[in-house]
């Protein structure tokens, strides 16, 4: 990979990741680094099932390979979100 590539990864990453933030209702205690990583995996795997069901390339902007991808993103969050919260005692 090139650094335009990489480059190209990260802005992508932040943009699902951030994405995938505004989704889920209240706030979350996930970082900007665990955002954007979470927003590149999704990005990639969300492609790749787009690409498996045969929506992934289509004249335009491809909507429905994003919406997979910022779903993707939010699911993420939330798991990452609920395993910081797993180990905190709440009263």
């Amino acid at each position: 990979m090139d650094i335009s590539g990489l480059i190209s990864a990260l802005i992508v990453g932040v943009i699902i990741g951030a994405l995938g933030r505004l989704v889920l209702p209240g706030r979350q205690r996930v970082g900007l680094v665990w955002t954007v990583v979470v927003g590149i995996i999704a990005a990639l795997v969300g492609t790749g099932i787009a690409g498996a069901v045969g929506v992934a390339d289509t004249r335009g902007f491809d909507w429905i390979e994003l919406i997979i991808q910022v779903a993707l993103a939010a699911v993420g969050v939330a798991a990452l979100e609920g395993a910081r919260a797993g180990g905190r005692v709440h009263r």
